[in-house]
């Protein structure tokens, strides 16, 4: 795996790790020994333009940076879609206000509300409020790669001016670590990500 830490690491591993990742199209279908034959973290991301294998580039403060061969990136932190670029839309940034239940989210129990903002281009939409409500839907058998994994299955309702949706989240139970998701960017917009070969650290995660 990478052992990457700093906002200077992007600059001299990003035409690497952009050469190695897969070039995204509507059926790509990574198979166990492939992602297996880099030893580079990987994940699936799946939206309106196809799918591609991403590979990390970067980490700066926790915020995980993944890079496609398009030069397209996708931002995560603690399983959270926080960013994308180069794509339209473009979710600039998004953040929690107040408690952050996805530290935790193998121990959520109820319902639990989250308060987000968006800042979205184009249209220089800057702190869009959205509300979500989340609710642990029971376990669920998830294959990646061949292997079935029994995830909880956790979904939020997303409710805000001009946005209604919902995210999916498939969560160790154990540990809370998000293996796949489906998440919005922008109203009508939603990426699949899919955690192929995740960063060892996330693993070690309690």
């Amino acid at each position: 795996t990478l052992a990457l830490a700093g906002c200077g690491v992007v600059g001299r591993t990003s035409i690497k790790t952009m050469q190695m990742a897969v070039q995204g199209a509507p059926d790509v279908q990574p198979t166990a020994a492939e992602v297996a034959a880099k030893p580079y973290p990987q994940i699936k991301v799946s939206g309106p333009n196809g799918g591609a294998v991403l590979v990390l580039g970067n980490i700066d403060a926790g915020r995980q940076a993944w890079y496609s061969s398009e030069r397209s990136i996708v931002f995560l932190q603690d399983g959270l879609l926080v960013g994308t670029h180069g794509g339209t839309p473009e979710l600039q940034q998004m953040w929690i206000e107040g408690e952050n239940p996805f530290h935790a989210l193998h121990t959520l129990q109820g319902t639990v509300t989250v308060q987000r903002r968006y800042d979205l281009m184009p249209g220089y939409r800057y702190g869009v409020a959205v509300t979500g409500t989340l609710e642990r839907l029971g376990n669920e058998p998830v294959e990646i790669l061949g292997k079935v994994r029994t995830l909880a299955h956790v979904r939020e309702t997303l409710n805000g001016t001009h946005w209604k949706g919902e995210n999916h989240y498939w969560v160790d139970p154990s540990s809370g670590f998000i293996w796949k998701s489906q998440q919005m960017i922008a109203p009508g917009t939603r990426l699949e990500i899919t955690q192929l070969k995740p960063y060892s650290l996330d693993l070690q995660r309690r």
